[in-house]
C-alpha cells in the first residue's frame, strides 16, 4: 500500500499539511510531499479539495497486537501541578499493570516538566515519556494531540488512559481519530478481563444503563475516566526511567490562537476538593432556599453542590453541578437535599463514603443508595440540624 500525490493537481495550499497529526507532509517547491511518518489515516485525502492525494492498495487486516504493551496515563496539568485525575489513574493503572504483567507509564507534555516529574515519583511509575516545548505553554489542543499521536505511534502502548476533563474530552478524541483507535469516553470503571483486554464501563442511554465496552480490533485501548472514580494513593516511590521525546516546535502548528484567558470568580470553587458537600435539588423549592444549604455547608466545613435541574433553572452556577453532565465527587459526607435520585445524578456521587438523603417523598430513589434517610421537608429539617450543630435547642 502507498500514498501518492498528483503534482499536476496539487496547488501547495497546505491544507493537507495543516490537518496531518503525524507531521507526515512537507511542502517542497509548492507541492505536497509525504514522508515516512504517514500511517495512511486518510485525513489529508478528505481535506484536499483538488483530489490530489490517493491511497493505492489495501490495508491488510490484522489482529496481531503483540508489539503493543504497557499501560500509559496522560498526565494532565493545572498550574504546573498534576491534575488529580491523572494521579488517580496512575494509582489504578498500577493495579491494572500488575494484573496484566505490564508496566505503568506516564506521558508528560509540558513547557517545564521537572516539577511534574518529581510529583509523580511517589506513585510508582515505571517509565515517564517526556516531551518539552515552549509551544505547549498555552495548552492548545492541536500541539498536544500531535505529540500524543507521535508518541503512541512510536512506542505502541496497549492501553492509553486520560482524565475525562474538559481538556481530555477535547484532545483525546482527536488522538483516537488520527490513530483509527476505539475510545470509550467518560468511564466510571476499568478492569482487566480474563483474556487480558481492558473492560471499560460507562453510563449510556441517558445514564439508565451501565455499558461495558472492550476494544478488540485496534490499539491502543483508549479511555477517558471521570475524576474521583478512584483514589490517588502514593504507593511505591521509585525513580522512573525517563524517555525524552524529541519535539520540533515548528511542526507544532495550531489553527487556534489563544487571545486571552480569564477566570470567573465562581469557578474558583472546586467541589471535587471538599470532604463534605450539601447538595440541593428541585425539592428545596426555590433559589432563595439555597441560603440554608450554604449555612449548613459552612457549619460543616464543606461546600454547596447541586443537581442539573437547579443549575438549568439558574438557581446556582454550573461549577456546583454533580452528575453525568457535571462533576463526579467522592466526599466523606454527601447530604442530598430535595434530590429525587435520578440515575444521572447518582452517577456523580454514589461512591461517597456516607450519604444522607432528605426528601418529602419516602419512595424517592435516592433512599435506595443513602446511608441514612430523613423523610421530611428540607426547609424544616435543615434548621433543626443547624440548631444541633450550634448546640442550641
Amino acid at each position: 500500500m502507498e500514498i501518492k500525490v498528483s503534482f499536476d493537481r496539487c496547488t501547495g495550499c497546505r491544507k493537507c499539511k495543516n490537518v496531518c497529526l503525524y507531521d507526515a507532509i512537507e511542502i517542497v517547491d509548492n507541492k505536497a510531499v509525504i514522508n515516512d511518518n504517514c500511517v495512511f489515516c486518510g485525513a489529508c485525502i478528505n481535506e484536499c479539495e483538488f483530489k490530489a492525494i490517493e491511497i493505492i492498495g489495501k490495508i491488510e487486516e490484522t489482529r496481531d497486537f503483540g508489539d503493543h504493551k504497557n499501560i500509559w496515563v496522560f498526565i494532565e496539568q493545572r498550574d504546573g501541578r498534576a491534575h488529580r485525575v491523572s494521579l488517580e489513574l496512575l494509582t489504578h493503572g498500577r493495579s491494572l499493570a500488575n494484573q496484566s504483567n505490564q508496566k505503568i507509564c506516564g506521558l508528560v507534555i509540558s513547557e517545564d516538566p521537572e516539577t511534574l516529574i518529581k510529583e509523580l515519583i511517589p506513585f510508582g511509575v515505571d517509565e515517564l515519556y517526556v516531551a518539552r516545548s515552549s509551544v505547549l505553554k498555552e495548552n492548545l489542543d492541536e500541539p498536544y494531540a500531535k505529540i500524543i499521536v507521535q508518541a503512541i505511534s512510536r512506542y505502541k502502548p496497549s492501553v492509553f488512559l486520560a482524565g475525562a476533563t474538559a481538556f481530555g474530552r477535547s484532545v483525546i478524541p482527536k488522538v483516537a481519530a488520527a490513530l483509527g483507535a476505539g475510545l470509550t469516553a467518560d468511564c466510571t470503571e476499568l478492569k482487566i478481563s480474563n483474556d487480558g483486554l481492558l473492560e471499560q464501563t460507562r453510563p449510556t442511554f441517558g445514564g439508565n444503563i451501565m455499558a461495558t465496552i472492550i476494544t478488540r480490533n485496534s490499539r491502543p485501548q483508549m479511555a477517558t475516566v471521570r475524576s474521583r472514580t478512584y483514589e490517588a494513593t502514593p504507593s511505591d516511590s521509585r525513580e522512573p526511567d525517563i524517555i525524552n521525546i524529541s519535539v520540533k516546535d515548528d511542526l507544532l502548528t495550531s489553527r487556534i490562537k489563544l487571545i486571552q484567558s480569564t477566570k470567573h470568580h465562581e469557578e474558583d470553587i472546586n467541589i471535587e476538593d471538599y470532604e463534605v458537600l450539601v447538595a440541593g435539588g428541585r425539592g428545596i423549592g426555590c433559589a432563595e432556599n439555597f441560603g440554608l444549604l450554604h449555612e449548613l455547608a459552612k457549619a460543616l466545613g464543606g461546600a454547596v453542590a447541586a443537581s442539573r435541574a437547579v443549575v438549568d433553572a439558574g438557581w446556582v452556577s454550573y461549577p456546583h453541578q454533580v452528575g453525568q453532565t457535571g462533576k463526579t465527587v467522592k466526599p466523606k459526607l454527601y447530604i442530598a437535599c430535595g434530590i429525587s435520585g435520578a440515575i444521572q445524578h447518582l452517577a456523580g456521587m454514589q461512591t461517597s463514603d456516607t450519604i444522607i438523603a432528605i426528601n418529602k417523598d419516602h419512595d424517592a430513589p435516592i433512599f435506595k443508595i443513602a446511608t441514612y434517610g430523613i423523610v421530611g421537608d428540607v426547609i424544616d429539617v435543615i434548621p433543626r440540624m443547624l440548631k444541633k450543630l450550634k448546640g442550641s435547642d
